[in-house]
């Protein structure tokens, strides 16, 4: 009855993606270490896991910061507050120009400053006002976000068995280089730098940035520097901002955050500095100014800090603001010492924690750094986070967040020693 019967498909036309996702390796780092973490908990129920990972802060706002919302909260119950400035209030910024620049010796004017919801926002939002052919490179290990949204905009090819994408320079960070290499040989448009930096917990000196600085201008690129962790600097000759350094003004762009400084990763606020004199090209070679890009991007896609949280960010510079949050900073310091003591003098090869609140850490018996995350979850129920998320050369290493209790930290310590028989 069906003899001759044809039956034909017609393939629907359907909307195409954008195929630079597919480049990316896996899921993001975090969301991996969740789920692990979760599957071990399902299978474990009465285990008492301490975590050590994932960069987020315990400690509750401190009062200050408190107050300034509540007051900013019931002032908004009698006197309306819609939109604010795109890049900030004004109540705000000269509090950063004065504090975070001012004291430093560095001046920023008020229209450099573009106040945002996060530095993890502005560093993969940052690249949008550059070309997708522009070519970049990042120290390695780094903060995996800066890869992952230039791979996510077209500017890399696919990434190779260890993990390294076509079209990145990758400047290895190790021991021998005290974790902050130096410029490349090649030439590069964009340079990711982090100091205090993640993972390694490494700090850069003056001369290592000037050095950078002196390359960006000599090859006409654009240094972005993420200071996210600057608080955390205990030295005081050490630089925070990559302004202190000469002729950084001409070729850097600097994040900074309230994340970490003043336990803000739930309440969401940082700030990026663009210079006036920072310039990029047309493909006509035109010079175009990177902060009227930016400011014109930032208007565009952004509508401002909410009021009640730009006011609590101000209440960090306050006398008691200031005063609180640096008790806050020196407790994870002090669990940064723990761990970098505990553990070194176990025998295990630690690194970083004396300027950030990581420790960056060698695992054990050549382990790779998945296995050690798998084993020290299994035998000690700690939480860390594999080196080899940070890219290539962070395999073999591991990082140790200082971000939980005293109790919890010192507890941790006893565990990692006594499951590897240290």
């Amino acid at each position: 009855m069906f003899q001759g019967t044809r039956i034909v498909y017609v393939l629907r036309p359907m909307t195409q993606i954008n195929e630079n996702y597919q480049k990316l390796q896996a899921g993001y780092l975090f969301p991996e270490i969740g789920r692990r973490v979760a599957a071990f908990q399902s299978a474990h129920p009465e285990a008492d896991l301490i975590k050590l990972g994932i960069g987020d802060i315990t400690l509750p706002l401190a009062p200050a910061i408190v107050d300034a919302l509540h007051a900013a909260v019931d002032e908004m119950g009698h006197e309306a507050h819609g939109y604010g400035p795109e890049n900030g209030y004004a109540f705000l910024t000269d509090m950063i120009r004065a504090h975070d620049f001012e004291k430093r010796g560095v001046s920023i004017a008020a229209d450099e400053i573009f106040v945002s919801d996060g530095s993890k926002q502005d560093s993969g939002n940052i690249q949008e006002i550059f070309g997708t052919g522009c070519s970049l490179c990042v120290t390695d290990p780094t903060y995996p976000v800066y890869v992952d949204t230039n791979v996510m905009a077209g500017r890399t090819g696919e990434a190779d068995a260890e993990g390294r994408y076509d079209g990145i320079v990758y400047l290895p960070a190790n021991a021998e280089n005290n974790f902050m290499p130096g410029p490349p040989e090649e030439r590069v448009d964009l340079i990711y730098l982090c100091s205090p930096n993640n993972p390694t917990g490494a700090v850069a000196s003056r001369e290592n940035l000037q050095q950078w600085v002196d390359w960006a201008q000599n090859h006409g690129s654009v240094i972005l520097f993420d200071a996210a962790y600057d608080a955390f600097i205990q030295d005081p000759t050490l630089p925070h901002s990559i302004y202190e350094i000469e002729g950084a003004r001409e070729c850097a762009i600097e994040m900074r955050s309230f994340s970490k400084r003043a336990g803000f990763t739930g309440t969401r606020c940082a700030y990026m500095v663009i210079p006036h004199e920072a310039m990029g090209r047309t493909a006509s070679g035109e010079k175009v100014s990177l902060n009227a890009l930016w400011n014109r991007r930032h208007a565009t896609k952004f509508n401002s800090v909410p009021y009640m949280i730009q006011k609590a960010a101000a209440a960090v510079f306050s006398p008691e603001g200031a005063e609180q949050t640096a008790a806050q900073v020196a407790y994870y310091m002090e669990n940064a010492g723990r761990i970098r003591e505990g553990l070194g003098s176990a025998g295990f090869e630690v690194f970083g924690g004396e300027h950030a609140p990581y420790i960056w850490m060698a695992t054990p018996d050549k382990l790779t750094s998945w296995d050690f995350f798998d084993q020290l979850l299994d035998r000690a129920n700690v939480v860390g986070t594999p080196g080899s998320g940070f890219g290539p050369s962070g395999e073999g290493f591991f990082r140790i967040s200082a971000f939980n209790s005293h109790e919890n930290v010192d507890t941790a310590i006893d565990r990692i020693k006594k499951a590897f028989g240290r």
